[in-house]
């Protein structure tokens, strides 16, 4: 194996031969991705605002019903299923993406409001609304004295 393959494993490969030769490298990476197929992280963009943190996530291939959020323990999950499939008998000459799901795992403190997450996808964009406890808000202290 080359070691531009080593670093790239699933470049030029399905993301099946991919999974198959990641798994085969050791024995440890057996156990922890058995029965797992391999997933992408997608490209995300995190932005701050008093009330909340805004989060881009591009999800291209993923509709609404392939799509799973959880926030659970300080960890925000997404997981988004493809999809499109090649049809019965066309060929594929070129394809910029590998066939595999977009998994993004992010962490954060417990100063999220979990109740009122709201997310919204649009057209391969998917865009969560995180709003911050109230401890974290900003706060005018009003001073006292003489």
């Amino acid at each position: 194996m080359s070691l531009f393959q080593h670093l790239v494993p699933a470049f030029g490969r399905s993301a099946e031969s991919a999974s198959r030769t990641t798994a085969s490298t050791s024995k440890s990476a057996e156990s922890a991705t058995a029965g797992l197929a391999p997933t992408l992280r997608p490209v995300y963009s995190i932005r701050e605002t008093p009330d909340a943190f805004d989060v881009t996530v591009d999800l291209p291939g993923v509709a609404k019903d392939g799509l799973e959020i959880t926030s659970e323990d300080g960890l925000l999950s997404v997981v988004g299923r493809r999809v499109w499939r090649q049809p019965a008998g066309w060929t594929r000459l070129h394809r910029e993406s590998v066939d595999a799901d977009y998994a993004l795992t992010l962490r954060h403190d417990a100063a999220i409001d979990a109740e009122r997450i709201q997310a919204e996808l649009r057209d391969g964009v998917l865009r969560l609304s995180l709003p911050k406890g109230e401890a974290l808000k900003p706060r005018r202290i009003p001073v006292g004295g003489a």
